[in-house]
């Protein structure tokens, strides 16, 4: 793509981006959803490639279906109540098909069937956007009406969404769609925190960014794309291996490592506030998640020395690739410790 064009792109990409998250009228909040969607299709499509048409073909069908969803719903509000202010949405209808609407988008569970296909489509850098960039405006929209949403449904897509995320993840082995499996998973843990506390919310957003942001440059810089593949990586760089190790049972959530704090704290939160049942499922159905964060990680292991490897290694250039990320994570996996100097 020309750069000139890819600037542009990703311009919009952030101008949509910013004006959803900055928007009180739900008019506004709707143009900004669309500006970033049509401003992501391009880069989905650059790869002239028939898996990239139909790719870019289904997000553009299912992206646009939840923006209409999202202005029928702000319509509704405004017919019943008279306000088109997006904290002010209390009509029930209106907040079960905004709800409906935004889940469509994000790709929970039940409706996630398009956002593995997307993801397996397009280029590991536009599956990185689609997993991190484009659920900030969605989340946004979230965390602004989290006080007028149904409790009831949003309980039923998170436990559906991290039952799906970790059963559907157990039988992939092309990582693109491991990690959207990962991703509906994570989505559902932020969904059942968004109605109890919203700083958990986005403690628990921001470390899934990162995190995910993390293990999306290990597969860039080092081609993988599988999970085979995954076995080649000693030899070719002992440290990305070792602290791609330690990525992924972050992912999974074990501790000391990051990923276990926001879970942690969400089973607290949960139990705290009577939800104890809620809180044992959700914790017994991450364990299938983590069951394949552990194999990755078991796969990763078995050309470690003395060890060797049966397959044929893939021909490999010099790495011109950013490694910023690599110092970045090592710093950032192990913070569990500064837990009690958060917010409560």
């Amino acid at each position: 793509m020309n750069p000139t064009i890819s600037s542009i792109m990703i311009s919009n990409l952030a101008l949509g981006t910013i004006i959803t998250a900055s928007s009180s009228h739900w008019l506004l909040a709707w143009v900004g959803l669309e500006l970033n969607t049509l401003a992501i299709l391009p880069i989905l499509a650059k790869q002239h490639h028939p898996r990239a048409t139909e790719a870019t073909t289904k997000y553009f069908i299912i992206q646009a279906t939840a923006s209409l969803m999202i202005l029928f719903s702000s319509t509704l509000n405004a017919l019943s109540m008279g306000t088109w202010d997006i904290t002010q949405l209390t009509s029930y209808p209106a907040t079960t098909m905004l709800l409906l609407a935004l889940a469509l988008k994000l790709g929970l569970a039940p409706m996630h069937f398009w956002f593995p296909e997307v993801m397996q489509g397009t280029t590991t850098l536009s599956a990185l956007i689609i997993t991190t960039w484009q659920k900030l405006p969605p989340m946004t929209l979230l965390y602004l009406t989290a006080d007028h949403l149904p409790f009831s449904i949003i309980a039923s897509l998170a436990v559906i969404s991290v039952l799906i995320g970790g059963w559907s993840g157990l039988n992939q082995t092309q990582m693109r769609k491991i990690l959207a499996f990962s991703s509906i998973a994570h989505l559902g843990w932020m969904l059942i925190i968004l109605s109890i506390s919203q700083k958990l919310f986005i403690l628990t957003l921001t470390i899934y960014i990162l995190t995910t942001t993390s293990i999306f440059m290990v597969l860039i810089m080092l081609t993988l794309k599988t999970a085979k593949d995954l076995g080649q990586t000693w030899p070719t760089s002992p440290t990305i291996t070792t602290i791609s190790m330690f990525i992924l049972m972050s992912l999974g959530g074990l501790p000391p490592l990051i990923g276990f704090l926001p879970k942690w704290l969400i089973l607290k939160e949960l139990t705290t506030v009577y939800l104890t049942p809620l809180a044992t499922t959700m914790a017994l159905l991450s364990l299938l998640s983590l069951m394949f964060y552990i194999r990755l990680t078991y796969v990763m292991t078995l050309t470690i020395s003395p060890n060797t490897s049966n397959s044929t290694f893939k021909w490999r250039f010099k790495s011109t690739k950013l490694t910023l990320p690599i110092p970045m994570t090592s710093i950032m996996l192990f913070l569990l410790p500064i837990t009690p100097l958060l917010p409560h």
